[in-house]
């Protein structure tokens, strides 16, 4: 379980295939305070630390991972977004977030808006998930609010901390991110389906 709230933006070292899986190598300033079999959320994908080596820490994709998250799609020096498992007791400062990546979208649009951005993403609205205006939703591992909700499309607005500090000023027209839609929407829509 975690927040949303990113705590360190990593960068790829190494990638490794072996047979369907990938070995992803990180170097972040939180891999001192890591230990194997710990899991740590990567773009919103919650992976587990199988070796640590000084500054860099090793996780694996399995390839139902790979097939449905930008994960495989990471190569060397990529900035990746990282956040530990929320702790009990600790504050809840972004939203519920599983880790479980629902699917992917597309960034349509990146609109500076003196002092901040506003990023437009398109999504495939055929797999039943949905936004709505000023609910929560899960962008490469952040906890963000939507703005200007549609079918297939939604909008969030980003401050310069979260720009700076996360591997949003990358972004750019066409760039693939992991969404994770709000768990207790997601459980919403999923019983409407069975009382229709």
């Amino acid at each position: 379980m975690f927040t949303g709230i990113i705590e360190d933006l990593g960068t790829v070292t190494h990638l490794k295939q072996d047979l369907d899986n990938l070995h992803i190598s990180i170097k972040s300033d939180i891999t001192p305070e890591l230990k194997i079999d710990q899991s740590v959320s990567h773009n919103g994908v919650c992976l587990t630390v199988i070796d640590i080596k000084n500054d860099v820490y090793t996780v694996t994709a399995i390839k139902e991972t790979l097939d449905k998250t930008n994960i495989g799609a990471l190569k060397i020096n990529d900035p990746v977004n990282l956040e530990r498992a929320l702790k009990l007791g600790d504050r809840l400062d972004g939203h519920i977030v599983q880790g479980h990546v629902d699917q992917t979208a597309t960034c349509f649009n990146v609109e500076e808006k003196n002092g901040s951005w506003l990023y437009t993403f398109n999504y495939d609205a055929s797999l039943g998930n949905i936004t709505i205006e000023k609910g929560s939703i899960t962008i490469n591992g952040v906890s963000l609010t939507v703005v200007n909700s549609k079918r297939d499309a939604f909008s969030v607005a980003i401050i310069p901390y979260t720009y700076l500090h996360t591997n949003f000023n990358s972004f750019k027209t066409g760039t693939l991110v992991n969404l994770e839609f709000d768990v207790i929407g997601k459980y919403v829509t999923r019983l409407q389906g069975f009382n229709s």
